[in-house]
């Protein structure tokens, strides 16, 4: 079983690289991106048979070929999911994914996530997918449970370490990693959408779109993020209960990410331009010292010679005494 899930997860990396190369671009701060086809779903989403070669999907999802997927209808009590069949790699990457949330009636619920973790196709509690995950899962809330002081819709951030727990009952509260109130989110009049992007050990962003289109309000930003489960898969799923709407994804763009530029800090780049007085003293004393060893050896060379010098002597002497007699 095991074989032959490595197998197939060859035989799409391999397919991923034969196919057409997508262009890659550099922007101004010399940031490369190059398009992962693996992790990207645009219209028709589906193959001529009817199936997707990079993603599952599952649950009461609905594939619309020419407009979108649906994770879950406008109806009560429906849980979908889509998950990527290969993990996301990449070591530094940004996600942009189209979103729509709508449905009838003043009171709707409940909303939908966004994952990269080790686990994939769960189904769960956690807005249609499973609890106490590991790696990072993105939540869309549109209901608001008891969470005094804060607008909904939410959008927050839980790093799962396999063991924690998320508290619908709280909204996550006690889990929240970082998070923004995001309203007007849902039911949009502009292309709703969210950006993630991931640099290891430097930085975590998420921005979203949904005021002005082109426009990114920054949610939240971070220079210290998780630590991203190296075979993480990505996914999306979304839930209805009592209260339901539609949970629609339009399309995902997923991009490896490069920095072709050399990065130094700050405050080395402040001491280029010369050496300090500390650098310059060192160097003196350096000089120094190299002065006094050449001369401390030169001294001994000529006490070695001398030492010989008068050695051969006194034997000579010693010889010619015992000649005599």
């Amino acid at each position: 079983m095991w074989l032959s899930t490595s197998l197939s997860a060859l035989w799409l990396a391999a397919c991923a690289v034969a196919g057409p190369s997508d262009t890659s671009s550099t922007d101004a701060d010399g940031i490369k991106s190059i398009p992962l086809r693996t992790h990207t779903l645009a219209q028709p989403y589906l193959d001529s048979d009817m199936q997707s070669r990079w993603f599952d999907f599952g649950g009461n999802t609905i594939v619309r070929a020419d407009r979108y997927i649906r994770l879950t209808s406008d109806r009560p009590s429906q849980e979908g999911w889509i998950f990527s069949r290969v993990p996301l790699t990449a070591t530094n990457w940004e996600i942009e994914v189209e979103f729509k949330i709508h449905g009838h009636g003043n009171l709707h619920g409940d909303g939908f996530a966004m994952w990269l973790t080790k686990q994939r196709a769960s189904p769960g509690e956690v807005f249609g997918s499973v609890d106490r995950f590991e790696g990072l899962g993105i939540f869309f809330d549109t209901y608001k449970n008891n969470r005094p002081g804060t607008v909904f819709p939410y959008v927050m951030a839980m790093v799962g370490d396999g063991v924690k727990s998320y508290d619908k009952s709280t909204d996550g509260k006690d889990s929240e990693f970082m998070g923004c109130s995001a309203r007007g989110i849902r039911g949009g009049t502009v292309p709703t959408k969210a950006r993630l992007t991931y640099f290891q050990d430097k930085s975590l962003k998420l921005e979203l779109q949904y005021k002005v289109e082109d426009q990114w309000e920054l949610c939240f930003e971070t220079n210290e993020p998780p630590t991203i489960p190296s075979v993480a898969y990505l996914g999306f799923s979304a839930e209805t209960g009592e209260l339901s709407d539609n949970h629609d994804i339009i399309s995902v763009n997923t991009k490896n990410l490069y920095d072709t530029k050399a990065r130094t800090d700050p405050m080395q780049s402040k001491q280029a331009p010369g050496p300090s007085r500390q650098n310059k003293k060192f160097g003196k004393e350096k000089q120094s010292g190299s002065w006094s060893w050449f001369i401390f050896k030169v001294l001994v060379f000529f006490a070695v010679v001398g030492g010989g010098y008068v050695g051969y002597t006194a034997w000579r002497t010693q010889q010619r005494k015992s000649h005599r007699f």
